[in-house]
């Protein structure tokens, strides 16, 4: 500035032609930057929002399936869902690309997107897995799970013991997909919870059919009660092995099992 001064010769007029110029180049930059955090502020937001739509179909069309309104098999009306969701077609695209990139929904050649039917022989290598899954995280959870989580376990099976009286499978299931939640939590792993929930959501859709089967509340109740006493007494073999007889489905628990499953697909297709 004392330069400029200078060169004009210290004249008032000048300097404050100078100051003003000055203070323009400042603000011009200033305005600009805040312009395009506003632009970037608002476009973030946009595709969040986007994104949570998205996700939030992907949910409800995935509770769907679980829950059996979209059956295996059935194919998915694109145009429909959008009317019942009251959503443009973008976020619902999206949502059922990520349905089937996990395997739940499937694209077929010439018939579009379907709900994926899974074969009973793949289905019963699914079963294995998570037993073996379930039995990981209750071996974990022998060893991590804390006081509370423990209370908490004890409670919820305080519930399914209330609720086998009701005669009302549906609920107990749903009980009983909490006590699973909290095992997983109990286990304070990351991969492996991860990859138990992700593959108990990808059979849910038949895996609620067992809950069905003569006796199977019943034995649940003992079953879970094995569980939450090996990690009472802390005792990771005993619980990996109650957790993973849990989810196997053996000798009669099996043919019932596929013989009410495939009169329930006969009744989809």
């Amino acid at each position: 500035m004392a330069f400029w001064r200078a060169c004009l010769g210290g004249s008032f007029g000048g300097i404050k032609l100078l100051e003003t110029l000055i203070e323009q180049a400042e603000i011009r930059p200033m305005v600009a930057k805040e312009s395009v955090r506003s632009s970037k502020g608002n476009s973030e937001s946009e595709s969040r929002q986007k994104v949570s739509r998205s996700d939030e179909l992907r949910e409800a069309l995935e509770e769907m399936i679980i829950t059996g309104r979209l059956p295996p098999g059935a194919r998915i009306d694109e145009g429909a869902l959008v009317e019942q969701f009251q959503v443009s077609r973008t976020p619902m695209r999206e949502a059922i690309k990520a349905l089937i990139a996990t395997g739940m929904l499937e694209m077929r050649p010439r018939q579009g997107v379907s709900v994926a039917a899974i074969s009973i022989p793949k289905l019963m290598e699914m079963f294995e897995t998570m037993a073996n899954l379930e039995g990981m995280c209750a071996k974990y959870a022998a060893r991590r799970a804390t006081p509370d989580e423990i209370a908490q376990l004890l409670e919820i099976q305080g519930r399914l013991e209330e609720e086998l009286g009701s005669n009302n499978p549906d609920r107990f299931y749903e009980i009983n997909g909490e006590f699973h939640e909290l095992l997983y939590d109990a286990s304070h792993t990351e991969f492996i919870a991860d990859q138990t929930r992700m593959l108990r959501r990808r059979v849910s859709m038949y895996r609620r059919h067992v809950t069905y089967l003569p006796g199977r509340m019943a034995a649940t109740i003992g079953e879970h009660g094995k569980i939450i006493d090996a990690i009472k007494a802390k005792d990771p073999s005993a619980a990996a092995t109650a957790a993973t007889e849990h989810l196997n489905l053996l000798g009669d628990d099996m043919v019932d099992f596929i013989a009410r499953l495939t009169r329930t697909m006969d009744v989809y297709q």
